[in-house]
């Protein structure tokens, strides 16, 4: 999909927002509900950077159009019955054409929900691991720019939360991946300037409590 340069597209009413969604509207509502919102709950953190996995050489809207099969076939993406699935539910998931079908993404999900079970035992909440990661203003681009958003698929913050994973266990959780998993649960306001968005996620990310590590 070709941008403009400034990365905003305008709606019929004048609005102006991220143009990758492309004004189709369960991408938009995406867009304008949900993306970049700070979020807190586990089970919601837990889903995202599965989801993030999955989508890896694929495009985000396949994801997100499968993400109520993906749902059904995770349990909801609870990570502590996540964490029980044996062979016969991988057999299960590879018969599922609702969502993604890849064994190593699949494996990886049930690998990740056991070590998600560690890490909230460690930190007491994925939220309070994730949020310690949260990059300070100086390693942010400001302006939030389109140009320098990709000029940058990776970020600091993101290489950091990426080996630290790695480092525990977790697959499929490289820098790219982290880094768009951290735009879309508002560990960072990627809505670019001009976006309608962008100073309502600004207000919200100031309103939000930082989770704080309780294991």
């Amino acid at each position: 999909m070709a941008f403009a340069a400034d990365g905003l597209i305008e709606a019929n009413d004048g609005t102006k927002s991220c143009a990758w969604h492309g004004g189709l509207p369960d991408y938009a509502r995406y867009h304008d509900t949900e993306w970049g919102r700070p979020v807190a709950d586990d089970i919601r953190l837990f889903e995202k950077i599965c989801l993030e996995g999955f989508q890896s050489g694929l495009s985000w809207l396949t994801i997100l159009r499968k993400r109520d099969n993906f749902r059904a076939a995770f349990d909801g993406f609870d990570f502590e019955k996540v964490a029980k699935y044996t062979d016969a539910d991988i057999t299960r998931l590879l018969a599922d054409k609702g969502i993604v079908r890849h064994r190593g993404k699949i494996v990886s999900t049930i690998n990740n929900a056991r070590r998600a079970l560690e890490l909230r035992t460690e930190f007491g909440t994925l939220a309070a691991y994730f949020w310690s990661f949260e990059p300070k203003p100086e390693e942010r681009p400001s302006p939030v720019t389109w140009a320098a958003i990709v000029a940058n698929p990776t970020t600091p913050a993101s290489v950091r939360i990426s080996k630290d994973l790695k480092k525990r266990g977790w697959s499929f959780v490289g820098p790219t991946t982290i880094y768009a998993f951290a735009q879309a649960m508002g560990l960072v306001n990627d809505h670019v300037e001009g976006c309608k968005c962008r100073a309502e996620v600004e207000k919200a990310r100031r309103a939000f409590k930082r989770p704080s590590r309780s294991g």
